[in-house]
């Protein structure tokens, strides 16, 4: 009940100067004190709207980190799955060449100097 009474008190404080044709100076200071309050409130609006401007910037960058995130995450698994690959292949490889037979040698050389030449060839 008193804090409704000193709010009732301040508000009736804050409009005790105002009159029909505008606002009654009591003192000398209230002008200024009014014209240091309607600065101060411009100030804390264009604060707020910085805050505003910086929050969703915030949000902006926090969106961007997490995309370049998933992406990089799926480079990643993109590589293993390559390297995956390329070690079987380097183990086939490894079979080829450890087997003695001049057969399958000859075979492959065979078919890297074609492939070559039809690259070679197509390029020309």
């Amino acid at each position: 009940m008193n804090v409704r009474r000193d709010n009732r008190n301040n508000r009736v404080s804050l409009f005790d100067g105002i009159e029909e044709g505008g606002i009654r100076s009591s003192s000398p200071y209230s002008s200024s004190h009014e014209i240091d309050e309607h600065d101060n409130e411009q100030a804390m609006d264009g604060l707020q709207d910085r805050v505003n401007l910086l929050k969703r910037l915030s949000g902006d960058i926090h969106e961007e980190v997490d995309s370049h995130n998933r992406m990089l995450d799926g480079m990643g698994n993109d590589m293993d799955s390559s390297r995956g690959v390329l070690s079987g292949t380097m183990d086939k490889f490894k079979t080829v060449f450890e087997t003695k037979s001049s057969r399958r040698m000859f075979s492959l050389v065979a078919s890297f100097v074609v492939i070559f030449l039809i690259i070679y060839y197509l390029t020309k």
